[in-house]
């Protein structure tokens, strides 16, 4: 039995449930021992309907554990191994992986559409029904059965509570910048929304080269935040209008580039008006299902010349990028630990939930009391 955070039904508080029977795992997938999982804004917009999801199920999907156990067919990765949980497993192979898109991988979608895993069935049960899981993962759950194209092995003296953070919000914020957008040594960047990936797509865009990097928000601790990972300027978007502010400071041109990490109608408007001519908005927040985007297309695209891009999971192939964000966070040049406001247990994620909506934190990490082998990191410090 393994115990596990449930989402029953739309706007309501997850259950913690002890009676979450685990099978074992199929071919090509391997049983995680939990080590940590950070609570995203994903798995708000999930218990908000913003996300559509088959219920109940096991939400989270930014983890790192240890592998336990593996199904048949698995010769890359073997029990005691450190892994990041991958909520897009990429197989490598299909019309997207070899283009390195990745992150549009055809059996990832296949997974994340049925709330199972590559097979479309899931692997928990509770009470004699099945429960689904959040994206392949199911990351609040003790242990959890995911695809092994989804396991990224990772050394093990990062610890586990930091390396949870790679496997979404750090993946998608750097990666907006460093892979999606085209940030070129002395651009201005803004960024709309400062939370968990909010910061990450700053700290990418200082990694990048931006010489300016302007955050924008309506929490000052968030802003006073996002100074602490690369951001110049700030802008109160409650208090002044943003683009007013932007093109203010950029001589009345704009933004080189502008991301919009929210998923708001009104927020992706202002991103887009407040990047120059030849400039690029990356829209990186997810948005309710009805949020549409209306451009003229002679006066704001074809005059104008900017580009308007989507960004799925940082535009990742995560095989190739967690090792490389590792390099840079062993390098001091990727912050991580300060990411993290507060480690909470399992039984605490109903208020992790409720700190997430007030933006007073960047990440509340579960911590599932998994020893590592070491403190290791950049920093020589775990926050476990």
């Amino acid at each position: 039995m393994a115990k596990a955070a449930v989402l029953t039904a739309l706007d309501t508080p997850l259950e913690i449930r002890t009676d979450v029977e685990v099978e074992p795992p199929r071919a090509g997938e391997v049983k995680v021992r939990m080590g940590a999982s950070g609570v995203c804004h994903s798995d708000l917009s999930m218990q908000n309907g913003t996300i559509m999801s088959a219920m109940p199920v096991v939400l989270g999907h930014e983890g790192a554990g240890v592998i336990e156990e593996v199904g048949e067919g698995v010769t890359n990765l073997k029990p005691g191994d450190h892994v990041v949980v991958s909520w897009v497993p990429q197989c490598g192979d299909c019309f997207f992986c070899v283009r390195d898109q990745g992150e549009l991988c055809e059996k990832a979608n296949a997974a994340i559409a049925t709330g199972g895993l590559l097979d479309g069935t899931t692997r928990f049960t509770s009470g004699g029904s099945p429960l689904f899981q959040m994206a392949a993962s199911g990351t609040f759950s003790e242990v959890s059965i995911i695809p092994a194209i989804g396991a990224v092995k990772i050394p093990d003296d990062i610890p586990l509570t930091v390396a949870a953070l790679v496997g979404c919000g750090v993946l998608t914020g750097v990666g907006a910048a460093i892979n999606t957008a085209d940030i070129r040594r002395g651009d201005t960047v803004a960024v709309i929304g400062c939370g968990g990936v909010g910061l990450n797509v700053i700290q990418g865009a200082r990694i990048a080269g931006a010489d300016r990097i302007i955050a924008i928000d309506q929490v000052e601790t968030k802003l006073a935040l996002a100074k602490q990972f690369g951001a110049t300027d700030s802008v109160n978007a409650g208090q002044v209008d943003a683009v007013g502010q932007v093109m203010g400071m950029t001589s009345q041109r704009g933004a080189d580039v502008a991301f919009e990490v929210i998923g708001l109608g009104p927020t992706i408007d202002q991103a887009v008006n407040m990047t120059r001519r030849g400039g690029q908005t990356i829209l990186v927040g997810v948005p309710r299902m009805e949020v549409s985007l209306t451009v003229p297309v002679f006066f704001g695209l074809v005059l104008a010349e900017k580009t308007i891009k989507g960004c799925w999971y940082g535009s990742s192939n995560v095989h190739r990028d967690v090792g490389k964000l590792l390099d840079l966070y062993r390098a001091g040049d990727l912050k991580l630990d300060e990411l993290i406001s507060r480690t909470i247990t399992l039984d605490e994620v109903n208020d992790a939930f409720d700190a997430m909506k007030t933006g007073e934190v960047a990440r509340s990490v579960i911590d599932y009391g998994l020893e590592t082998a070491g403190a290791g990191g950049a920093s020589g410090r775990a926050r476990a």
